[in-house]
């Protein structure tokens, strides 16, 4: 699926604004601060849901309005297509998938798979493990489509086994079975995407870094126990601190160069070719693995790289073939070519060129 239409409301600095995207290279130019990025936004939450640049959703809504909205139309490659619609609202996030309402925002992501990278990319080696599950989980999710489902249930088991440990802590335990149950296929499909993304990930770190960067699966809990046992373990710990330690909530995937922490050697510039490296790898496993071709978003994609670099990654991007929205501070941005349609923006107004 390609987008092919999108029609934004009171997103940032957006007030109305409606875009034909075209199935190969948009670009999206205009001054700092005009609401390029902004764009790139109401795309990534057409296709997931959230923002890329912001947890608290309530800060996408446009200063002075009560909601935002985005609407797109995405076309396949045999010319069938679907609208989706995002609102986000006071009574919070509505979905609607073909005309009906969605029954959660995971199916926005079945029907319009988008990636992104923006500056902010490093973060996704430098910070804790929330952003590298989510990296797992995006990919487990396109691969086995009931992933999202077991996901579920086990977040549902594990706030009602917190909350008991808060109330009543000797009940907690009813919920040791059911979550040690999805947990561990959780687990194992985390487990599954590490080991079947190795070569592609081997390919894309040394082509763009040259670092024999290795990543290393750590399901939240020791290898030696089941996720049961480990939960009997640690259950004077959890009444303790009215919390569940052990689990696939708090896995992450380790990263080490030269058998050290990532985060430790690396520079920011080299941070962010690695962080590339993990989202490209993950883009062509699933192109391998399901045939789609996700959109890309690239938000000012020349930023801290030198011209090597910058040459590196290009000849990356441009190997997926997929559909590319990019953006630039000038008109005449060459990275990828010529784009197809090009669109300036100026204090949120939006004008095709």
């Amino acid at each position: 699926m390609t987008l092919a239409q999108l029609t934004v409301t009171n997103l940032r600095c957006i007030e109305h604004a409606e875009l034909e995207v075209p199935s190969g290279l948009a670009l999206i130019w205009g001054g700092n601060g005009s609401g390029k990025t902004s764009l790139l936004e109401a795309i990534f939450l057409l296709g997931r849901g959230r923002s890329f640049r912001t947890r608290n959703t309530e800060r996408l809504i446009r200063r002075g309005q009560d909601h935002l909205r985005v609407v797109g139309r995405v076309q396949a490659l045999s010319g069938a297509s679907t609208v989706l619609g995002l609102e986000l609202a006071g009574q919070g996030v509505t979905a609607r998938v073909g005309g009906r309402a969605a029954g959660s925002l995971a199916e926005l992501s079945q029907v319009f798979p988008v990636q992104a990278i923006e500056p902010g990319i490093h973060r996704l080696v430098e910070e804790g493990g929330y952003s590298r599950r989510r990296w797992m989980d995006w990919a487990a999710f396109h691969v086995e489509p009931q992933f999202v489902d077991t996901w579920v249930r086990y977040t549902r088991a594990l706030k009602q086994r917190n909350a008991a440990l808060k109330s009543d802590p000797a009940r907690a335990s009813v919920w040791d079975g059911e979550l040690a149950r999805l947990g561990e296929i959780i687990a194992e499909s985390r487990d599954r995407f590490v080991k079947h993304l190795e070569p592609y990930w081997r390919e894309a770190v040394a082509a763009l870094s040259g670092l024999p960067v290795e990543l290393h699966y750590l399901r939240g809990w020791g290898q030696e126990h089941t996720l049961q046992e480990a939960l009997l373990a640690a259950r004077a710990r959890d009444e303790a601190r009215h919390l569940t330690h052990p689990g696939p909530h708090r896995a992450d995937v380790a990263m080490r160069l030269f058998g050290r922490p990532a985060r430790e050697v690396l520079s920011r510039g080299q941070q962010k070719l690695v962080a590339v490296a993990m989202v490209l790898a993950q883009l062509r496993f699933l192109q391998a693995t399901t045939g789609a071709t996700p959109t890309l978003l690239l938000d000012d994609p020349a930023a801290e790289l030198d011209g090597e670099h910058l040459e590196r990654f290009i000849a990356q991007v441009s190997q997926l073939k997929s559909q590319l929205v990019v953006t630039s501070l000038h008109a005449e941005s060459p990275l990828f070519g010529s784009p197809a349609r090009s669109f300036h923006v100026e204090h949120g107004r939006v004008q095709p060129v």
